[in-house]
């Protein structure tokens, strides 16, 4: 099944997106050319959580409730108003998605506005299709089904298999920390600046891969799980035998011990669901070694299937992916009514 099997309306699409730590709101213009972004603002909170190493849920709900309304006015000053609001119900922290789903809510009633609710899974997903340029045309933004999603993000770590657009399994999640909650973990461990992930891959670049032999969590297991908190307590043990380490050494090795889980579970799944697309999303896609390692086993291993990952600017959490994928909704007409749209933070797929 391809793109061109569903029925495309042209409407303009409001995003919202208030999940984590980044505030961000953007309009849209979708239809079957394509998804064209008119306007887009993101208030990120990174300098904030920074001091305390990590998001502190109460401190980034006050702050998507000071920026959300600002940001809604500027992403529409001297723009038509949206046919659809877009906005992001879950899974995240229930402190950000209260405050999006209330203003989404309160936007659609007083401005007589339809309303879908995304799953913010969903929006990384469809993150792959923005910024192209004709839908019909450029095929490598155009998603065959049956496809394969690995979204890796700080909080998620899956493998979700797609039959058709809308129709989601989760074949995999992980069952402790998410790949980018390990990152951070440990980059934490080794006092680096929070977000640790691009900090641990930039260390990475100049390091030996083999110099530590760090596990490899349920590598070998019959199914598309993952685990990472052993591979976080590997670490934590192993700076404390080897304090004076070569941290260019130990972020390489730790580095390639996710990116090896990660790319052999995503082979396994699609050696066995034979996808034509295969899907990396989420934080952790903006990887440099993640992206060139999983691109080259997909060569190697599945060579006809196509292979997608967004622009970096749509790695992180954004309100661009939230606006295609409830394009898609709003397409068939599966609206939410202004009253009985809920935040669900454990909303799984």
């Amino acid at each position: 099944m391809s793109l061109k099997n569903i029925n495309f309306y042209p409407m303009l699409v409001l995003g919202i997106e208030s999940s984590c730590d980044d505030t961000s709101v953007a309009l849209l213009n979708c239809s079957k050319q394509g998804f064209f972004v008119l306007n887009e603002i993101t208030a990120s909170q990174i300098a904030i959580h920074k001091k305390y190493g990590g998001v502190v849920p109460e401190i980034a709900g006050r702050m998507h409730a000071e920026k959300i309304v600002p940001l809604i006015e500027e992403t529409l000053k001297k723009q038509p108003l949206p046919d659809v609001i877009a906005v992001s119900t879950g899974p995240g922290l229930i402190t950000g998605l209260i405050v999006g789903v209330e203003t989404a809510r309160n936007l659609s009633y007083t401005k007589n506005i339809p309303l879908v609710s995304v799953n913010h899974i969903e929006g990384h997903i469809h993150s792959v299709q923005v910024n192209n340029q004709k839908l019909e045309k450029n095929k490598k933004q155009q998603i065959n089904y049956p496809a394969l999603a690995l979204i890796v993000s700080g909080g998620h770590t899956e493998i979700i298999l797609m039959l058709k657009q809308g129709q989601y399994k989760v074949l995999g999640k992980t069952l402790d920390d998410a790949a980018g909650e390990c990152f951070d973990k440990v980059a934490k461990l080794l006092n680096l600046p929070y977000p640790g992930g691009p900090q641990i891959s930039r260390l990475a670049e100049n390091g030996n891969t083999k110099a530590i032999d760090f596990p490899r969590p349920m590598l070998k297991q019959d199914n598309f799980d993952f685990s990472f908190s052993g591979l976080k307590t590997a670490c934590l043990y192993y700076l404390q035998k080897n304090p004076n380490i070569n941290k260019n050494d130990f972020c390489a090795s730790f580095e390639q011990a996710i990116i090896d889980v990660l790319t052999a579970k995503t082979i396994k799944a699609s050696l066995e669901y034979k996808p034509k697309t295969i899907i990396l999303g989420g934080g952790v896609s903006a990887n440099k070694k993640l992206r060139e390692t999983l691109k080259i086993k997909i060569a190697q291993e599945l060579p006809t299937v196509q292979f997608l990952i967004p622009d970096l600017k749509y790695t992180m959490d954004n309100a661009v992916m939230i606006a295609v994928a409830g394009y898609y909704q709003a397409s068939k007409k599966k609206f939410t009514p202004w009253n009985k749209i809920k935040a669900n933070p454990v909303w799984e797929l």
